[in-house]
C-alpha cells in the first residue's frame, strides 16, 4: 500500500492525506491550484512520531532494494548518522538474528504465541488463523503480570485455559480481573474460581445503571518490554474463545505503543475507581449471586439502602466543592443550585448538610421546604440514607406536625402565617427550599423573609421563568453557586442522550427589533403565526428526523398563545393530534392535556411560558424549538423538558428551527452553555462537526443553518477592538458617572469574559487592556493617564496584566494589594513567605528580571509598580473579577511549609509558582529562563513537576496522551524526562525524597494555551513516591496529600466519567 504517488508524474487524487511534505510532494502540489490544497503544521509534541514514521517508511523501502546479504551493513551505515552510531554497541550483528527468549532453566524454552510479539494483528477465529483462545493461553505462559477487563465471565470459558491459568498461579504471577454483574450474564461459579482456584484479585462493579461495562480486553505485561494486549468482542466463554464469530485486535508495545499506554492507564484508573469493589468469595459470594440474579431479571431488588455509605459522584463532588467555595472564599451564605430534573439535587443538598454537620460543634437544625408530600417523603428518606439515620427528620404536611421540630420536612401549604409564628426566625440553622423558581410567589416569600438561617440553599431546574422572573437575579444577586453542566449529567448517564438538529426555516428576522437580548414577542408572533410555509418545513423535518411522528410525544415551545394554538391546529390537521397550553391555562386543563400526551392520545403539546415542573413528563421524546432564544438558561430549560430518563426512550430528538437573525443576536451563548466550549472551540466544532460529545449524543446542522450559526459565532470572534471600545463607551454612558464604569460591570452588561479583552493584540499601538480601552473611549481623563515620558513604561507593564487572569485565591489577592500600596513596608523587613509573594508579583512583570527590562533590585521593581496609579487600578479590577469567579477552595500547605506562599488548588503562572518555591532568589536562575517541565529549587529543596496533560494543541493526539494521568483523585501517574534513570541523581531524589529531606510539588494544567494566552497550572500540592517502572523515562506513581479538585480529575482521568 503506497501512501502517496511514488513519482511526480502520478496524479494526487482528491481526498484525505496525512503525508509529510517532502521535495517530491512539494513539486506535485505546485501543479495544483493553491485553494485545492490544505497543509497543516506538525505540532511540536507530535513531530518525533510523525518524522520517525516517515523515516521508517523510507528506510523500509530502501532496504527492500538492497540485496539480502548487504542489508545489515546498510542498516549500520544508517545508524552511523545518529549520535549512538559512534558507539558500536548499537551496530547490528551479522545475520541478522533476533533474540527470541531467555529461559528460566536450561533446556525449557517458553511457549510463544503464534503472532510475533512485535506485531499487531486482527484475529477473527477463521480457519486459517490462530484461535484467540489458544493465543491468549500461550500469552499467559510468558506473562509477568496479567490484567483482564471482561464484561461476562462464563464457566465454559475458563475450561479452555485451565492449565495455563493454574500455571500462572503456581508461578506467583499477579492476575487482576475487573468484571460486572451487568445483565446477570456471568457465572458466579466462574468468578469464584478466578479468585479461589486461579488466585486472581477480582473487583466487581455492582452498579448496572451507569457502569455498563462492555469491554473485553487482556493485557500481558512482560518485564522484557515486549508486552501485548487483546481488545475485542470475545467474553470469557467457550464459544468466544474458540469458534465464535468474534473480532479481536492484538496490540503490541513495539508496533502500537501508544495504544498499550492507553490500555494500561485506563485499566489502572478503573482498578482504583470506587465503582469496582474488591471481591472475596468467602464474604461476598451471596451479594454477587443476588446481584447477578437481579441483573438478569431473575430477582427483584428490595435491599434497604438506609445504612449505605453514600458518596458523591464526581459531578456531585464538584457541586459540593463549589458550594463550599461560595461560603469560605466569598462569604456567601444564600446560595442557589441549578440542575436538571432527575439529576439528584436533593442528594447534593443532603451531602452538603452532612458536611456542614461534620464541621459544626452542635447538631444543626434543618428545614426542608417543598410543595408536595411525595417530594418531602423522598427528601426525608434521602437525608436519612446519606446520614445513615433511619429515624432522621419529621414531616410537616397534611396535618402532620413535628414533635421535636429539629429536622423538619415541611410543605409550603403547612407553613402558613399561623404556623410560621410558632418558629422563631433563628429556629433553623439550615433552610433548603426545593423548586426555588416559585420563590417570587407570596407564600414562598413569606418563608424566605421570616427565617434567618446560617445557610439558605435554593434548588431548581428552572431559575428563569417564562414570565420573565429570574430568581437568581432577584434573590441571589444574579449568581448561581453551582450549576450542573448538561455535559456532565449526560456523561453520568443521568439524562437521556439527545440528537439535536439545527434546521433552517428560511425566516428572516434581521429587521425585527432586538433589545436586551430578546425580540419583541408581538413581532415574532406576526412572523410565525399563520406562516404555513414554515409549518410545512417543521412537519417535513419531523418526518425526516423522527422515527415515527405518529408515536412521538412532543413538546413545542412557541412565542405566543396564538402561535401555540395555530401550531396545534396545523399538526392536528396533518394527522398529529395536538393541543396548546400556556400560563393562562387552568390547572384542570393543563392536567388533562398532559395526561392525554402521556397516554398517547396526543402527539404534541405546544406551550407558552411553561418551563417548570408543570411540563415534567419523562416520556417526552421530541422537543420542537419554534421560537428563537439567545438565553442559555431558557434554552437549557426547554431542552431539559425532554431529558428525563424513561423506559423505551433511547434518545431525545430536538428540532431547533433557525432563521436569519438580527445582527446583535448571539448563538454562541446557548451552545457554549450546552457544550462548555470557548467561542473559538465552538466555531471549530461548527465547521468540522462536534466530535467530542457524550455517548449517544449528536449535534447536527443542515447546510443553511450551519452557515447562519457559524457566521454569527465568527462575527463575535471577529468583533473588532474599535467595536469593543464603542460598546464600553455606550454602556458607560448609561451610568451616573461614566468614568467610574468598572470591568466587572462591563462583563456583566455585555455577557463577555475577561479573556475577550485580554486575548486581543494591540490597538492604536497600545496593548489591549481594560484601561487602554477606556482611554480609547475617552473614559480616562488626562490627569489620570501617565505623562508622555511615563507612557511607554506603563504600557509595557500593562502588557503583562493578562498574567493576572489566573489569580483565584484570597491570600494572594490580599498580598498583591498590600504590596502595591504606596505605604507598603520594605520587602526585606517582611517574613520570607511574604518576600516570596513579592517575587511572585515582580517576576509576573519581568520573568527574567533585568533581562526582561526589569530593575535589578526587587524593592525598586515594586516601587515602580506602585508609582503608576493606572496600573494599580488595572490589577485591582482584573483580580477582583477573576477572584470573584473562583470555584476551587485553596488551602495553605500547612506544617513544614511556612515559608512557601503557594496554596493547593489555586492557579499559578510558571513565573509565580517557581518564584513562590524560591526560584529567583540571590544567585539562582530566574523563573523566566525555565523551559523544561522539571525544576529543582535548592533554597526550598523543592522539585517542581510541571505537567501538561494534553501536550499537543490538536484535539486528539494518541501518541502524546496517556503519559501523565490521574488514577483516582489521590494518585497520579507521571512520566519523567527521557534521560532519567532510577540510578540518576533525579531518579534517586524521586524515590527517596523523604529521606533526603526534599519535596516533590505537582502542578498540572490541561493544555498549553487558553483563550487569552498561556494556560496557568493548578497546584496539587506535595506528593509522595509510591512506585515506579522503567527507565529513560521512569514512570512514577505519586500519592497526593490532598485529593485533586473534581475539575482537574475530570481532565486528568483516562476513564469515562460514569465509571
Amino acid at each position: 500500500m503506497r501512501p502517496i504517488p511514488s513519482t511526480t508524474n502520478e496524479r494526487l487524487l482528491p481526498g484525505l492525506y496525512e503525508h509529510l511534505e517532502d521535495e517530491q510532494l512539494t513539486q506535485q502540489l505546485a501543479t495544483l491550484a493553491p485553494e485545492r490544497v490544505t497543509l497543516d503544521d506538525v505540532d511540536d509534541a507530535d513531530s518525533p512520531h510523525v518524522l520517525s514514521r516517515y523515516l521508517a517508511h523510507r528506510i523500509h523501502r530502501h532496504l527492500q532494494s538492497v540485496p539480502a546479504g548487504h542489508r545489515v551493513d546498510e542498516a549500520n551505515r544508517i545508524l552511523e548518522l545518529f549520535d549512538q552510531g559512534a558507539d558500536e554497541a548499537f551496530y547490528i550483528a551479522p545475520g541478522p538474528r533476533q533474540l527470541i527468549a531467555v529461559s528460566q532453566k536450561a533446556g525449557k524454552p517458553l511457549q510463544r504465541p503464534t503472532t510475533p510479539l512485535s506485531d499487531a494483528a486482527l484475529l477473527t477465529n477463521t480457519p486459517h488463523e490462530p484461535q484467540v483462545g489458544r493465543e491468549i493461553a500461550k500469552e499467559l505462559e510468558s506473562a509477568d503480570r496479567v490484567d483482564l477487563l471482561i464484561a461476562f465471565v462464563k464457566w465454559s470459558g475458563l475450561h479452555v485455559m485451565d492449565k495455563e491459568l493454574q500455571d500462572l498461579k503456581d508461578r506467583g504471577v499477579p492476575f487482576r480481573v475487573l468484571t460486572t454483574v451487568y445483565m446477570g450474564a456471568s457465572d458466579a461459579k466462574a468468578i469464584n474460581a478466578l479468585a479461589r482456584k486461579y488466585g486472581a484479585e477480582v473487583r466487581v462493579s455492582y452498579e448496572t445503571r451507569n457502569t455498563r461495562l462492555h469491554a473485553k480486553a487482556w493485557m500481558f505485561h512482560r518485564k522484557t518490554g515486549f508486552s501485548t494486549a487483546y481488545v475485542g468482542s470475545s467474553n470469557l466463554s467457550h464459544a468466544a474463545m474458540l469458534d465464535g464469530l468474534e473480532w479481536n485486535v492484538r496490540l503490541s508495545s513495539v508496533a502500537t505503543p501508544a495504544l498499550l499506554q492507553k490500555f494500561e492507564a485506563t485499566f489502572e484508573s478503573y482498578w482504583a475507581s470506587e465503582s469496582f469493589e474488591q471481591y472475596n468469595p468467602d464474604d461476598d459470594s451471596e451479594r454477587l449471586a443476588r446481584a447477578l440474579a437481579e441483573g438478569g431479571g431473575r430477582m427483584s431488588s428490595d435491599v434497604s439502602i438506609a445504612h449505605l455509605d453514600v458518596q458523591p459522584y464526581p459531578y456531585q463532588a464538584q457541586m459540593l466543592q463549589e458550594l463550599e467555595a461560595e461560603r469560605v472564599i466569598h462569604d456567601r451564605h444564600r446560595n442557589l443550585v441549578v440542575a436538571a430534573t432527575g439529576t439528584g439535587k436533593t442528594i447534593v443538598a443532603a451531602l452538603d448538610y452532612r458536611r456542614l454537620q461534620a464541621g459544626a460543634l452542635n447538631e444543626l437544625s434543618l428545614l426542608f421546604v417543598a410543595h408536595r408530600r411525595e417530594i418531602l417523603e423522598q427528601a426525608r428518606q434521602t437525608y436519612a440514607t446519606v446520614l445513615r439515620d433511619g429515624a432522621f427528620g419529621e414531616l410537616m404536611v397534611d396535618g402532620y406536625q413535628p414533635v421535636r421540630g429539629k429536622h423538619v420536612f415541611a410543605s409550603i401549604q403547612s407553613l402558613n402565617a399561623k404556623s410560621l409564628d410558632r418558629f422563631a426566625p433563628e429556629s433553623f440553622d439550615v433552610v433548603v427550599i426545593d423548586e426555588f423558581h416559585h420563590a417570587d410567589a407570596p407564600t414562598y416569600r413569606k418563608i424566605i423573609e421570616h427565617f434567618q438561617p446560617q445557610e439558605l440553599l435554593g434548588l431548581t431546574a428552572t431559575p428563569e421563568r417564562g414570565d420573565g422572573v429570574n430568581v437568581a437575579e432577584k434573590f441571589f444577586g444574579g449568581r448561581i453557586a453551582s450549576e450542573l453542566r448538561l455535559w456532565d449529567a449526560l456523561d453520568q448517564q443521568l439524562l437521556t442522550p439527545f440528537h439535536y438538529f439545527g434546521v433552517s426555516d428560511g425566516v428572516d428576522l434581521s429587521s425585527l427589533q432586538f433589545r436586551r437580548g430578546r425580540y419583541e414577542d408581538k413581532e415574532l408572533d406576526a412572523v410565525y403565526t399563520g406562516n404555513d410555509a414554515r409549518t410545512a418545513k417543521v412537519l417535513q423535518a419531523l418526518n425526516d428526523k423522527v422515527l415515527d411522528p405518529h408515536r412521538m410525544k412532543a413538546i413545542g415551545f412557541c412565542v405566543s398563545v396564538k402561535h401555540a394554538e395555530y401550531m396545534a391546529r396545523k399538526f392536528t390537521a396533518s394527522g398529529l393530534p395536538s393541543a396548546a397550553l400556556s400560563g393562562e391555562s387552568s390547572s384542570d386543563e393543563r392536567r388533562s392535556v398532559l395526561k392525554a400526551l402521556q397516554r398517547g392520545e396526543l402527539r404534541a403539546v405546544f406551550a407558552v411560558d411553561l418551563f417548570n415542573e408543570g411540563l415534567d413528563i419523562p416520556q417526552v421524546d421530541t422537543i420542537l424549538m419554534l421560537r428563537p432564544t439567545q438565553s442559555s438558561t431558557l434554552f437549557l430549560q426547554q431542552l431539559g423538558r425532554g431529558l428525563r430518563l424513561a423506559p423505551d426512550k433511547p434518545v431525545l430528538t430536538v428540532l431547533d428551527f433557525i432563521g436569519f437573525q438580527h445582527r446583535e443576536f448571539r448563538f454562541d451563548l446557548k451552545y457554549r452553555a450546552v457544550t462548555g466550549s470557548s467561542r473559538t472551540r465552538l466555531a471549530k466544532d461548527l465547521e468540522d462537526g462536534f466530535s467530542f460529545l457524550p455517548s449517544g449524543t449528536q449535534i447536527v446542522f443542515d447546510t443553511v443553518a450551519q452557515s447562519v450559526v457559524l457566521n454569527n459565532v465568527k462575527r463575535q470572534l471577529r468583533l473588532t477592538t474599535r467595536q469593543v471600545v464603542d460598546e464600553i463607551k455606550d454602556l458607560a454612558a448609561q451610568q451616573p458617572v461614566p468614568e467610574s464604569y468598572t470591568l466587572r460591570q462591563y462583563l456583566a452588561d455585555s455577557l463577555s469574559e475577561a479573556s475577550d479583552i485580554y486575548r486581543r493584540s494591540k490597538f492604536d499601538g497600545r496593548p489591549t487592556t481594560w484601561n487602554t480601552l477606556r482611554r480609547a473611549g475617552g473614559l480616562v481623563p488626562d490627569v489620570l493617564w501617565p505623562t508622555a515620558d511615563q507612557e511607554v513604561e506603563v504600557l509595557t507593564l500593562l502588557q503583562r496584566a493578562k498574567a493576572f487572569l489566573n489569580v483565584d485565591d484570597p491570600a494572594r489577592l490580599r498580598s498583591y494589594e498590600l504590596l502595591l500600596q504606596l505605604d507598603a513596608p520594605p520587602v526585606l523587613s517582611l517574613p520570607l513567605r511574604e518576600q516570596r509573594m513579592a517575587r511572585m508579583l515582580y517576576y509576573s512583570f519581568w520573568p527574567q528580571g533585568p533581562k526582561s527590562g526589569g530593575p535589578g533590585d526587587l524593592e525598586i521593581g515594586l516601587h515602580l509598580l506602585r508609582s503608576h496609579a493606572i496600573l494599580r487600578n488595572e490589577l485591582t479590577q482584573l483580580i477582583d473579577v477573576t477572584a470573584d469567579n473562583a470555584r476551587n477552595l485553596p488551602r495553605p500547605l500547612g506544617n513544614g511549609y511556612a515559608d512557601i506562599p503557594l496554596q493547593t488548588h489555586a492557579r499559578y503562572t510558571r513565573e509565580e509558582l517557581l518564584a513562590g518555591l524560591g526560584m529567583g532568589e540571590e544567585g539562582q536562575r530566574t523563573p523566566g529562563t525555565v523551559r523544561e517541565g522539571v525544576s529543582w529549587i535548592p533554597s526550598s529543596r523543592c522539585e517542581a513537576l510541571l505537567v501538561t496533560l494534553h501536550k499537543s494543541e490538536k484535539d486528539f493526539s494518541p501518541n502524546t496522551m496517556y503519559k501523565d494521568y490521574a488514577i483516582p483523585e489521590t494518585l497520579f501517574h507521571w512520566e519523567s524526562q527521557n534521560q532519567t534513570t532510577p540510578e540518576s541523581a533525579a531518579g534517586q531524589r524521586y524515590q527517596h525524597h523523604t529521606a533526603q529531606d526534599s519535596h516533590i510539588m505537582l502542578f498540572v494544567r490541561e493544555s498549553p494555551t487558553q483563550e487569552a494566552g498561556t494556560s496557568p497550572y493548578v497546584f496539587l500540592g506535595p506528593v509522595d513516591y509510591v512506585s515506579h517502572e522503567g527507565s529513560k523515562p521512569m514512570s512514577i506513581v505519586w500519592k497526593l496529600r490532598r485529593p485533586m479538585p473534581t475539575t482537574v480529575f475530570s481532565a486528568a482521568s483516562t476513564v469515562a466519567p460514569h465509571i
